[in-house]
């Protein structure tokens, strides 16, 4: 049985310019398509991209910002902490009309890294 899921339309024209700016961007569609099924690390999306590490960072910043991308942090084996980062979205619609862009965004299931 196919299930459709909701998305949530966007309404507001700054963040339609900022969304469609970062789904232009080849770097940001690698990394929210990487981190679609699983939490990673920066380095383990720059082996799996071949995206330079401090280009992950950037773009990281940005695409939180706009909440597109779930951080979360954990204490590894060393006690060091370690972020790792999740796509919060599954897909991102766009229609144009001639007169105005609708974009919507389906979310992507976010689990809590401890129920894992």
């Amino acid at each position: 049985m196919l299930v459709l899921q909701e998305g949530r339309i966007i309404y507001d024209e700054e963040q339609k310019k900022k969304i469609l700016e970062m789904v232009s961007d080849e770097y940001s569609i690698k990394i929210l398509s990487n981190t679609m099924k699983e939490y990673k690390t920066v380095n383990k999306i720059s082996a799996e991209t071949k995206i330079p590490v401090s280009t992950i960072y950037r773009r990281i910043r940005i695409l939180e910002r706009e909440k597109l991308l779930m951080i979360s942090g954990v204490i590894d084996e060393n006690g060091k902490k370690v972020f790792l980062y999740k796509s919060k979205i599954k897909t991102i619609s766009t229609f144009f009309n001639g007169d105005f862009v609708k974009i919507e965004i389906v979310p992507n299931k976010i689990e809590k890294l401890q129920d894992r």
